[in-house]
């Protein structure tokens, strides 16, 4: 398990500098190597169901939408859904298209008093490359980790 602690102590290093209230910021090969070695970690998707259905899935993870879709407003369920399926004191990685959803949610769930939540960094399509698209420049699905189409 010493890897999963270097690996651990990288993404916490990537929130410290920030002064960010949740755990630490993970690579998405990061976090996919902590769901493999950490049973009770858990990734929380916090894209929309249109992202879900037409974008892809990831495997085993918890959906809960960060903003209902197609309002795009805050899910006023958020925290009694995540309450509901996630362990207080189990890793909780929350991930989204990029990063700034699940951001605020991580952030949201460590205010709520999860004691390990991080973030998914690049997320699960990555940055806008040069021509403004995704799934080019980092991410989930440019990792070659397990996804399926909706």
């Amino acid at each position: 398990m010493s890897g999963i602690s270097e690996l651990i102590e990288k993404a916490r290093n990537r929130v410290a500098s920030q002064h960010l209230p949740y755990v630490g910021a993970l690579l998405p090969a990061e976090a996919y190597d902590l769901l493999q070695q950490v049973p009770a970690a858990r990734l929380v998707d916090v894209r929309t169901r249109a992202e879900w259905r037409y974008v892809g899935r990831i495997p085993g993870a918890v959906e809960i939408e960060w903003q209902t879709y197609p309002e795009g407003r805050p899910n006023p369920d958020f925290m009694r859904e995540l309450e509901a399926q996630i362990d207080k004191e189990a890793p909780v990685m929350f991930i989204c298209r990029s990063g700034a959803r699940s951001h605020s949610a991580a952030v949201a769930a460590a205010a709520a008093g999860y004691s390990q939540a991080f973030n998914v960094l690049e997320g699960f399509e990555g940055d806008k490359d040069s021509h403004g698209h995704r799934n080019s420049i980092g991410g989930w699905r440019i990792a070659g980790l397990p996804w399926t189409q909706g």
